[in-house]
């Protein structure tokens, strides 16, 4: 993982929210798909021009996967 200001690393739009915050949702991260480095970025959507965390797309999927799976569940 790296940190870097969103703004250095990709257009603006190549942001995405998830399909299941709402359109006008505040408390949202954003996620940038960094193909050509095999990266995913990921930011707080209040702060567009603020820090980026930047993880291996491949570490972010498995993320991603145990979410979807009810992993981290209460």
């Amino acid at each position: 993982m790296t940190h870097r200001t969103a703004p250095d690393l990709v257009a603006e739009d190549a942001w995405f929210k998830s399909s299941y915050s709402q359109e006008n949702g505040t408390n949202c991260v954003e996620v940038a798909d960094l193909t050509p480095t095999g990266q995913v970025a990921v930011r707080d959507s209040k702060d567009k021009a603020g820090p980026a965390l930047v993880f291996p797309a491949d570490s972010f999927a498995q993320f991603v996967a145990a979410v979807r799976g009810g992993r981290f569940d209460g």
